[in-house]
């Protein structure tokens, strides 16, 4: 039996300390067990980023802020979770894994900063933030537009001419960014200006998908792999996405990409911090059953039943950070929605969902040539199939993935696992259908699924399948796994309440984009909604863009000064 020496006990008392104190689980006995409040300014449906944020803005306005939510943790799809006992923990981060625009001055930081959230951020290499890995080569996407375009042609010489119209469009659609923010996603007249005399690219193509715009540009599929290397990022395939958002999100990510240190429980609680110390409240365990109504407007919302105890709590006005769909067929109600919001809720398509396997692995990976980047692993190069061949199909597969290390991108931190091992995680898209898992939306509703054979079957399927790719890109890697868990779009619609168990909103194709999209104002009165599917767009800073957005505009419509 090894003796440990006083300084190395110290270290390991000191790393045990650490490690409790950013435990995620670390509020959540206080959050769930406060006192409920009768009324209040606003209350929240949903502790996702969206909700954090928008209560983080009008908490700091003066108002009196309630954020309800079902999970056992505050933060939606910006959470982690721990595995293990004390010394011995994994943590894993369940959907923020790399974020564009985060230097100084960048938009994270014109968000986070005026309400008194700091983060600190781990940039990964700008040399290479993804490796793209297909069949015959191999492709490394830095964060400069400059080498990405050297790159491309490199490997492309021919195809100059498609390469530049591509990266016109991208720069085109990186123009307007900033101007959105600005204006709170809203269409001004000055954007429309500047569309019309520096954005005729995006004019001509603003209605495309990305395969549509794509094909203009090239008939290569190789190169149109490479384009669309990054479409996990919002889950829909080429010839449905629009090409706005994909040109956005290659924008986002050229200037860098970032990795909070800590892991992505370090913005949630900081936004949930600024709540509490406003003098708001965040209850935890306490899902929102329905959002009361009088007068065709909404006044509160009513608890779901814990131990057979339920509350109402009265409102001025109510923001729903909960998947926009439940919003308004389970939380408002059919009745009480116009007869165009029904007919629009009924055509509302919604993006692939995510599967994801988490490991703990004995070593240090960037022995076996992992890096700090993200690599993202493919079968061939027909992107489109990657997404319709498992639409329909009775036994989802995996056609490629996705692989990040926390420890790798965040040396520093010494919680994310135990001392010599490593924390990754794998991702692939695949249909949330019931069909395809063996089970029935009766069974995700209520839990049962977890313990249906045929589910577990298909699970434990994917899940090797995600491990034997791990292996063959790093060599070795299997052996060394000590932990294994995987999650799939049931486990996310379990947590989350998201319609398709996905956590990327509506879908972003062009009858869903931009002014399709929902603002923050709903159809209801007083009634008010922020997340990924609102106009701001999907993903970590969608969400807290449109957090800001509603933060911003409620405060002011209930007579305080809002944050600026």
């Amino acid at each position: 039996m090894d003796v440990l020496s006083p300084e190395e006990r110290a270290i390991a008392a000191d790393r045990r300390a650490a490690e409790k104190a950013h435990l995620p689980t670390a509020h959540t006995g206080r959050r769930s067990t406060g006192p409920i409040p009768e009324e209040v300014d606003v209350a929240i449906v949903g502790a996702g980023t969206g909700g954090l944020c928008a209560g983080a803005y009008l908490a700091k306005a003066g108002l009196k802020v309630a954020v309800f939510d079902r999970h056992y943790v505050a933060g939606g799809c910006a959470t982690r979770f721990a595995r293990g006992s004390a010394g011995e923990r994994y943590m894993f981060d369940v959907g923020l894994h790399y974020l564009g625009e985060c230097e100084p001055g960048g938009v994270f930081d014109k968000v986070l900063s005026p309400i008194g959230v700091g983060v600190d951020w781990a940039e990964l290499p700008r040399d290479c933030i993804e490796t793209l890995v297909f069949p015959d080569f191999t492709f490394r996407i830095p964060a400069e537009m400059s080498v990405y375009r050297e790159r491309l042609l490199e490997l492309f010489p021919s195809e100059r001419r498609g390469i530049d119209k591509y990266l016109r469009m991208v720069r085109e659609v990186g123009a307007i960014q900033p101007k959105l923010f600005r204006t709170g996603a809203k269409v001004t007249a000055p954007i429309l200006w500047h569309v019309v005399m520096r954005g005729r690219m995006l004019m001509i193509h603003e209605r495309a998908t990305a395969k549509r715009f794509l094909d203009s540009c090239t008939k290569d599929p190789k190169l149109q792999s490479v384009l669309m290397g990054q479409h996990g990022a919002y889950g829909v395939p080429p010839s449905e996405v629009s090409v706005l958002l994909h040109a956005g999100l290659a924008n986002h990510y050229f200037g860098g990409a970032w990795y909070p240190r800590g892991g992505g429980q370090v913005i949630s609680d900081g936004l949930a911090d600024v709540i509490e110390g406003a003098g708001g409240s965040i209850h935890l365990r306490r899902g929102i059953e329905r959002i009361l109504m009088e007068g065709g407007k909404a006044v509160g919302v009513r608890t779901e039943s814990r131990g057979g105890e339920q509350h109402e709590v009265r409102a001025n006005s109510v923001v729903s950070n909960a998947d926009i769909k439940r919003t308004l067929l389970d939380l408002v109600g059919p009745e009480h929605l116009p007869k165009k919001w029904l007919r629009k809720t009924d055509r509302w398509t919604m993006p692939a969902a995510m599967v994801a396997t988490f490991l703990g692995v004995k070593g240090d990976l960037s022995e076996l040539g992992m890096t700090g980047a993200n690599t993202l692993m493919y079968d061939d190069y027909d992107t489109d199939a990657y997404y319709i061949s498992n639409r329909d199909n009775p036994r989802p597969m995996p056609r490629g993935c996705y692989i990040t290390n926390a420890n790798l991108k965040d040396p520093g931190t010494k919680w994310h696992a135990p001392p010599g091992h490593q924390s990754v995680t794998i991702m692939a898209m695949l249909s949330a259908d019931p069909r395809g898992w063996g089970v029935t939306q009766e069974q995700i509703a209520d839990g049962s699924y977890r313990k249906a054979p045929t589910y577990q079957a298909r699970k434990q399927e994917i899940e090797d399948d995600l491990i034997g790719r791990f292996d063959h890109l790093y060599p070795g890697a299997a052996a060394a796994i000590t932990y294994r868990e995987s999650a799939t779009p049931a486990s996310h619609e379990r947590f989350t309440g998201a319609s398709g168990g996905t956590g990327y909103g509506l879908a972003g194709i062009p009858k869903q984009f931009q002014a399709a999209r929902p603002d923050v104002t709903s159809p209801i009165p007083n009634l008010w909604w922020c997340g990924a599917s609102t106009r701001s767009g999907h993903g970590i800073m969608g969400a807290l863009l449109s957090g800001r957005i509603v933060g911003r505009r409620l405060a002011e419509k209930l007579g305080a000064t809002p944050v600026d």
